[in-house]
């Protein structure tokens, strides 16, 4: 079948516009990490289900107007030789409806949509987990007062408990983000504010800052790490039991040169290596158990002594800003503390999880 050329033209006129359409479809896939539309959480359940009802009553909406509109446009479509169509001004009818039937529509919609946010606003009852959420540039520190413990860019959370985020910044203006967990909520300097969520099933959640706040906003990513409750307390028992640093083997040479690196290159005076009862008011990321974590640099680069070293080497080179400065290191001493870090191995991800960690 020859195409002629008029359609020829239609066909390209509309093409941007399909492959702008498969754009935003690639960006609604259920599977992508940081989506909004596979929730594990129940704040982020309540979340989706007032989104999933509010685009139903939309989609019906926009095929009634869309239809009405096309149907018009067809039927009343200027022919040759057709009449000049009468002319008037206004209808009161029509005016009333059009108004009428839209405000309903809005109060149908704002009452699941008030009740969400009531019901996502109530603290939650029983026994919820206590984690003080303070934003830095550009990471995250989660400490548990509970159990005296603290840590960086990944947060430990059981599944079927509530969590109570108290959170607040140590600078600037951030935003807590969880997608399939919790809705975003931002913090501020010199108060709290506060969010609950409790994870439904297992699995590594990938969060990032949602607010403006410097040159490395894009790189201020954390973990939210939900494990089964015995997990989970295996956990709390080896981060509480960590009030000092892992201990190095004296027959490991390399480790304990990095060891000494640490202490006398100025790394011990911004970042500490015990989880339970770290000294606070360091500028850097706790840095307890960070041979097991699953990244570095504020979960921007995957945990592999390569990027490990990549970042010794120069922190400025990777992102730009941080206080980090390039401490001149040499490649004998990078690979020293890149050694004696991985002995920093207190708690780690069980291996169910971190397989499934994006």
């Amino acid at each position: 079948m020859r195409i002629s050329p008029a359609a020829r033209r239609h066909l390209r006129r509309f093409t941007p516009l399909l492959g702008l359409a498969l754009l935003v479809l690639a960006g609604c896939a259920e599977n992508y990490p940081q989506t909004t539309l596979a929730p594990k959480g129940d704040f982020a359940r309540a979340v989706d289900t007032l989104f999933r009802s509010t685009v139903r009553w939309a989609v019906v909406v926009f095929v009634l107007v869309e239809g009405a509109l096309i149907y018009a446009i067809l039927r009343y479509r200027s022919r040759p030789g057709g009449r000049e169509a009468s002319q008037f001004h206004g209808n009161a009818l029509l005016e009333v409806i059009w108004t009428v039937i839209p405000a309903a529509i809005l109060v149908f919609i704002a009452v699941p949509t008030v009740r969400t946010i009531f019901r996502t606003a109530e603290a939650p009852a029983g026994d919820p987990l206590v984690i003080e959420v303070i934003g830095h540039q550009w990471w995250w520190e989660f400490r548990y007062p509970e159990h005296n413990i603290t840590t960086a860019s990944e947060m430990f959370v059981p599944v079927g408990r509530p969590v109570d985020l108290r959170m607040r910044t140590a600078d600037v203006l951030h935003s807590f983000w969880v997608p399939q967990l919790a809705a975003k909520r931002d913090v501020f300097y010199g108060r709290d504010n506060r969010m609950w969520f409790t994870a439904e099933e297992a699995g590594v959640f990938p969060g990032q800052c949602a607010e403006f706040c410097g040159i490395q906003h894009g790189r201020m990513a954390h973990r939210v790490i939900a494990a089964e409750p015995a997990d989970f307390d295996a956990w709390v028992a080896q981060m509480s039991a960590a009030s000092s640093p892992v201990p190095v083997s004296q027959d490991d040479s390399l480790a304990l040169e990095g060891q000494a690196l640490f202490a006398s290159r100025a790394c011990a005076g911004c970042h500490a290596l015990q989880a339970a009862n770290a000294p606070t008011g360091l500028i850097g990321p706790n840095l307890a158990n960070i041979g097991a974590r699953l990244t570095i640099a504020a979960g921007s680069l995957d945990n592999t002594d390569e990027n490990l070293a990549r970042w010794l080497r120069n922190p400025q080179e990777y992102k730009q800003g941080v206080q980090m400065p390039n401490l001149g290191l040499s490649e004998n001493e990078i690979t020293a503390l890149v050694v004696y870090l991985r002995t920093q191995r207190v708690a780690a991800v069980p291996p169910a999880l971190a397989a499934t960690a994006p």
